[in-house]
């Protein structure tokens, strides 16, 4: 006699990308099946849910498959599959626009900056500025640092003084 098993995740929604010399197929499940189970870990949990996410070249070579998981607090009523999909990369555009900048154009990761609080306030230093620049419309941060450090008016003049 066939058990039937209760499935958690519900069929996929499946994208496809072509692009940057790579194919990329992401497909991404979610459930509320478990919010009573992470109610008391994750009080505020609406559902969960895995991206499956692989690549190959443009020949079809290279394998990868990754998979993540993640706890969200929207309901499905709130975010569908597609949405859920294009927060997540959203979240991981925003991350490294931000975290690149740091690494690269103020070079962080080599500070002298390492006790106590002062890491922390450098970092909202870099952000701030970074923030300014973006919202003067800047896209090349690294370029509009230099013309800060050409004409010393400018940043005052950004910040309103």
């Amino acid at each position: 006699m066939k058990t039937s098993r209760k499935r958690i995740f519900p069929p996929p929604y499946v994208e496809r990308n072509k692009g940057h010399g790579r194919i990329e197929k992401r497909s991404i499940q979610a459930s509320n099946a478990l919010n009573e189970y992470l109610e008391p870990l994750f009080p505020y949990v609406g559902q969960v849910f895995r991206i499956t996410r692989i690549t190959t070249d443009l020949k079809g070579n290279n394998f990868q498959k990754r998979v993540h998981y993640g706890i969200t607090s929207l309901t499905s009523e709130q975010a569908d599959l597609k949405r859920l999909l294009s927060l997540s990369r959203n979240h991981w555009h925003i991350e490294n626009r931000i975290h690149y900048v740091r690494d690269f154009t103020y070079d962080e990761d080599r500070s002298q900056v390492r006790t106590g609080a002062g890491p922390r306030v450098m970092a909202s230093l870099r952000n701030a500025a970074i923030s300014i620049l973006r919202l003067w419309g800047y896209s090349n941060i690294a370029k509009a640092i230099r013309e800060c450090s050409r004409n010393q008016a400018l940043p005052l003049e950004l910040i309103g003084a």
